[in-house]
């Protein structure tokens, strides 16, 4: 592979303050084609580790990172802007979750699998690693998304090359530091520092054997036109517009709660945030005032302070194009029923700073309705009947999770499997279960991570057939 010469340093510029919290020098070229390398041969050994020897180092290497989460959580905050509060907890919590029941299940999810006997034959298939693999990870659950990968692909008898969001490069130093502090053989996991253009060149190397992508739906695009020249699997998980639908008969408390709560926390900045609420017209009014009511509660303000809630979004161009959406539906006859000046308390030198909004009066001819804000910002309507909310929350391009809320556990089974979607939740929402597999359809991407049919996508089945009777 060759590329052209790359800039010096990729600078974090925090969302904080608007300073440049670290400068990080780019990967050059010559070290990239080592890593290649490194990656082929540290995996060719690898793959003929036990599992249980993986599990091994695959542990030590979780566990040297959730100790240290205090410390790694305060710089996410600085690095992203999600408040002290929550960033140690995406380490200590879901990060070693999803961690430790991927390496549990791997035994299982990685045994050969044995057909109906057949005299005098052995027959099986073997799921077999498929080399080197390269995860593009984001920055709005920088480790939560980067382990989805990390950890099945390694277990699975892969290498890993990882390349981090621009934005949470030293959460990519911090995973390289630990492999490398836990003993991985060299070569085995590298944390590499790209421009566009070497990601793009690395993709399409004859050496890369699969690709896991968690960013925009241009970014998916981007990435599948790199790889369309070999033959590898490309996993996409791109964009959201999630729904949700509140039925007459839902515990309302429970609803507001959540449901307010999975569309604001971090800053509605989460793939599968909820973007949009569609509630039972006979409950709609109680709703809106019990929804208004929670959401004054938030304290927006330095993400430094422990008692912060709500923190800056993650720089000023992503709030300008949330701010732009939010005025667009308010010029087509939305009603915004949060005022910006109940939070202007908090000092906004870096134009980062959003106060949460809730609107009403909205339509699916709004982009608040149909396109991904990525920000604080739900956008409400009423609805008749269960027809009606199936209809509206299938009318996106996107398909990443769905939620009812109801008391009606039947009903919820009914209208989830008219919904298309990739998860969908009975009275909860902006979660995931390691269990079960993340997955989505239309332009949220394709392919699965996590579960047994995460490891499906990092290995290739390899049949046995051995004829004893000769």
């Amino acid at each position: 592979m060759s590329v052209t010469d790359t800039p010096n340093e990729a600078k974090i510029v925090s969302p904080i303050d608007g300073s440049i919290y670290a400068q990080i020098p780019y990967t050059q070229n010559d070290a990239i084609q080592s890593a290649l390398l490194k990656a082929q041969t540290a995996q060719a050994e690898w793959a003929k580790q036990p599992i249980s020897f993986r599990a091994k180092l695959c542990r030590s290497f979780i566990a040297h990172l959730v100790g240290q989460a205090p410390t790694l959580g305060e710089e996410l905050t600085w690095q992203m802007g999600r408040p002290i509060a929550y960033t140690p907890k995406e380490i200590s919590g879901g990060f070693k979750e999803r961690a430790d029941y991927m390496i549990e299940i791997a035994p299982e999810a990685l045994a050969d699998f044995k057909p109906l006997p057949k005299a005098d034959t052995e027959r099986f298939i073997r799921p077999m690693p498929l080399g080197v693999v390269f995860v593009i990870a984001a920055w709005n659950y920088p480790y939560l998304i980067a382990v989805n990968s990390i950890i099945p692909a390694l277990m699975a008898g892969n290498s890993v090359l990882l390349k981090h969001a621009q934005q949470t490069l030293l959460v990519g130093e911090a995973l390289a530091m630990a492999a490398q502090a836990v003993g991985f053989p060299e070569g085995l996991f590298t944390h590499l520092v790209l421009t566009h253009d070497q990601s793009s060149k690395l993709i399409g190397a004859s050496e890369v054997a699969h690709v896991s992508f968690t960013g925009s739906v241009a970014g998916g695009r981007a990435v599948q036109a790199s790889a369309q020249n070999h033959f590898i699997n490309v996993g996409l998980e791109l964009g959201g517009k999630d729904p949700a639908y509140v039925r007459a008969d839902a515990d309302l408390e429970t609803a507001v709660n959540n449901l307010v709560d999975g569309g604001f926390f971090n800053s509605g900045q989460s793939c599968c945030g909820i973007e949009r609420i569609y509630v039972d017209e006979s409950i709609y009014d109680t709703f809106l005032e019990c929804a208004v009511a929670v959401t004054q509660k938030y304290k927006l303000g330095n993400p430094l302070n422990p008692t912060t809630t709500l923190g800056p979004v993650i720089n000023k161009k992503a709030a300008e194009n949330i701010q732009a959406d939010i005025d667009a539906a308010c010029h087509k006859g939305a009603t915004a029923l949060i005022n910006p000046e109940q939070f202007q308390e908090v000092q906004n030198p870096t134009g980062t700073y959003m106060a949460p909004q809730i609107l009403i009066n909205v339509d699916h001819s709004m982009r608040i309705m149909s396109e991904e804000t990525f920000g604080p910002v739900i956008g409400i309507m009423p609805v008749k009947n269960d027809d009606q909310a199936i209809q509206l929350m299938n009318d996106s391009p996107y398909g990443l999770t769905a939620s009812v809320w109801t008391q009606d556990r039947d009903a919820a089974l009914a209208i989830g499997t008219q919904i298309k979607t990739g998860t969908f939740f009975m009275n909860r929402c902006d979660y995931l279960d390691p269990a079960l597999g993340w997955t989505g359809v239309g332009d949220t991407g394709r392919g699965v991570t996590l579960s047994h049919l995460g490891y499906g996508q990092l290995t290739r089945p390899m049949s046995f057939n051995f004829n004893l009777g000769a």
